[in-house]
């Protein structure tokens, strides 16, 4: 038998967790054909040399947006050049099953994304103009149709299955009637047999619509009652697929009481839930601690669930755009101005001039600094019900930026040095600083500080904050639990304020710096593990198998910084800037169904062109 393609000499982890081995890999037919030592060159069409490197199955990213970015750039460039051959899309209730849905003047995409993967509204537009399908199995028939560069997997998303039975205002207005929730009910069913692996949903209290007059109303998923989960995840169940679920923040016990639809002693059979996410919260230190207790108790015998929380491998570094990120969405004040399109400039500015919106966003920013009561107390133990610190020194300047010598300096360091600058005090760096300095109004505190840096920047002001995952011993506890699956990466969405793209490649140099069995079996919680819970027929390098590859240096991967690696690129399919992390060097071959896609660290001729990915449905056992 004639081989297509050759990698000889590499350090072999097939999947299954067991050590690595000094082994050949051989591809023919877009599969597996054999591995071994010293196979024979003349064999195969080509050979490479992969001596010195780390030969494993291609990754799984199981928490993705990408279900736009495959419609504007279906090779998903970003995704393999991370050794990432897989991902799972149509995440926290939000995907394109249904079609574009355009009925009523609504605009259930553009409404439902924009502000909760923070895309603009022209990215999703273009999507929306290019739909020409209008159920699940003519989505199926849509992806196939593309010559996608990765592996994608799509699942039923709970708010356009809302909306396509209720349509987008019903569904934010009211419960379904019974023949609406009847046909929620079909069409999960036919989703399930046509092989969709999951279900998601969410709730997440972030997440808004961003169309007029919705755009203080939550995401069509959070107006469900228990009784319309359950009985929607009665099909899911019974089809043995995965539910996706986002849980509520700030009620334990309800997230509690939601997740236990896991359990096979309450409702007769295992359901398969995966959730996000593991975070060590800096602000709330004992949300880790909970989300551990809730995740091991969930799969005792006690409760036989089958529950996988998943956890990010990295700090949680997200970027704002001034007043506008993602992890403003939490606090009323400041949701407020989120919820004016990015080019309604003005319409920020005369929220933030409205004196009454100054005394409110004062009011949350200085709650409980001055350490007195209870609120000074929880600041002070880190247990405090927002995500973000509202500490200055936690929030740093980045990238582009009005004033050059704010550049990776923190707030609270540009903010001291102008209050000393209005006491006379020479701190200003040069004369571009100085004229900033002198256009601030008087300092009374640093509420003013921010105020102005929002309403005089705006979107303009490029800076950062790890909200979590600063403690790295917590963060390897959560990433190598057994219950957990690396996950949350979140890619192809949040385009200016997330890159978590790398997120697998992060896992694996953690993995590395615990010992070689950590590392094997960290590859099979990237690779089969995740494979296996969704019912994909990928994760192992076992002869037969789909031939989908990533090889590694391990020497570069070792030496990187991820830190150094992020960028701001645009992109021209989006017109417009999305972040991203490129590390040069550490993936140096990528095969997609026995197709080369990446090598020496630059995509092939074939990418773009040649369809090396497929829509993979899910194995689950017929309904009974």
């Amino acid at each position: 038998m004639a081989w297509d393609l050759l990698l000889t000499g590499g350090l072999v982890f097939d999947g299954h967790g067991g050590p690595a081995r000094r082994e050949d890999l051989a591809i023919a037919g877009g599969r597996v054909a054999a591995r071994g030592i010293d196979l024979p060159r003349d064999n195969a069409d080509r050979t490479i040399d992969v001596t010195g490197r780390w030969v494993m199955p291609g990754l799984l990213d199981i928490h993705t947006h990408v279900d736009l970015e495959v419609e504007v750039d279906p090779s998903l460039s970003e995704v393999t050049r991370h050794g990432t051959t897989t991902t799972v899309m149509s995440n926290c209730s939000l995907g394109l099953a249904f079609g574009a849905q355009l009925r009523n003047g609504e605009n259930p995409i553009v409404d439902c994304f924009a502000r909760v993967e923070n895309i603009p509204k022209s990215v999703l537009q273009k999507v929306v103009d290019k739909v020409d399908w209008h159920d699940q199995a003519g989505y199926l028939d849509h992806l196939r149709s593309l010559p996608l560069g990765a592996n994608v997997v799509p699942m039923i998303p709970h708010s356009m299955l809302r909306c396509e039975v209720m349509g987008l205002q019903g569904s934010v207005t009211r419960d379904p009637s019974p023949a609406e929730l009847g046909r929620m009910e079909e069409l999960v069913d036919e989703g399930m047999r046509l092989g969709y692996a999951g279900f998601s949903t969410d709730a997440l209290p972030f997440h808004y619509l961003a169309n007029h007059p919705n755009r203080r109303k939550k995401i069509p998923t959070q107006w469900s009652t228990r009784a319309e989960l359950k009985r929607l995840l009665d099909v899911v169940r019974r089809y043995d697929r995965v539910w996706q679920a986002t849980p509520a923040k700030d009620s334990p016990a309800d997230t509690l009481r939601t997740m236990l639809f896991t359990s096979g002693r309450l409702y007769g059979k295992r359901l398969k839930t995966t959730a996000v996410a593991a975070l060590d919260v800096h602000s709330d230190r004992s949300l880790l601690p909970l989300a551990r207790f809730m995740n091991w108790l969930l799969n005792t015998d006690l409760v036989d669930g089958d529950f996988r929380l998943q956890a990010l491998q990295g700090p949680f570094k997200v970027w704002g755009d001034g007043p506008v990120t993602p992890q403003f969405e939490e606090i009323d004040v400041l949701r407020e101005l989120n919820e004016p399109d990015l080019d309604e400039v003005a319409v920020r500015r005369a929220i933030i001039d409205d004196p009454h919106w100054q005394e409110r966003f004062r009011v949350m920013w200085m709650h409980g600094k001055d350490g007195k009561g209870l609120a000074g107390l929880r600041r002070r133990l880190r247990l405090e019900d927002y995500t973000i610190t509202r500490d200055l020194d936690d929030m740093v300047v980045d990238g582009t930026t009005p004033v050059a010598a704010w550049d990776r300096r923190s707030f609270g360091d540009i903010h001291r040095a102008a209050v000393r600058h209005q006491r006379g005090e020479p701190t200003a760096r040069d004369g571009q600083e100085r004229a900033a300095f002198d256009r601030m109004p008087p300092l009374r505190d640093e509420a003013d500080f921010v105020i102005h840096l929002f309403r005089e920047y705006d979107l303009d002001l490029r800076w950062w904050m790890v909200a979590a995952n600063r403690d790295d011993r917590n963060m390897r506890r959560a990433l190598f639990d057994d219950h957990m699956l690396p996950g949350f990466n979140d890619s192809g969405a949040h385009l200016t304020n997330m890159a978590f793209y790398d997120a697998n490649l992060r896992g694996l140099r953690y993995a590395a710096q615990e010992g070689p069995a950590t590392l094997a079996r960290h590859v099979s919680r990237l690779t089969k593990q995740p494979a296996d819970f969704f019912g994909l027929d990928v994760g192992t390098l076992d002869p037969g198998r789909p031939a989908d590859v990533a090889v590694v240096d391990p020497d570069v991967l070792m030496s990187w910084d991820h830190e150094d690696t992020t960028v701001l690129v645009h992109r021209d399919d989006y017109e417009r800037h999305q972040m991203v992390n490129r590390p040069d060097g550490i993936v140096t071959l990528v095969v997609v169904g026995g197709t080369l896609m990446w090598e020496d660290g630059a995509p092939t001729a074939d990418v773009g062109m040649t369809a090396a990915g497929r829509v993979l449905t899910a194995n689950g056992r017929p309904a009974s």
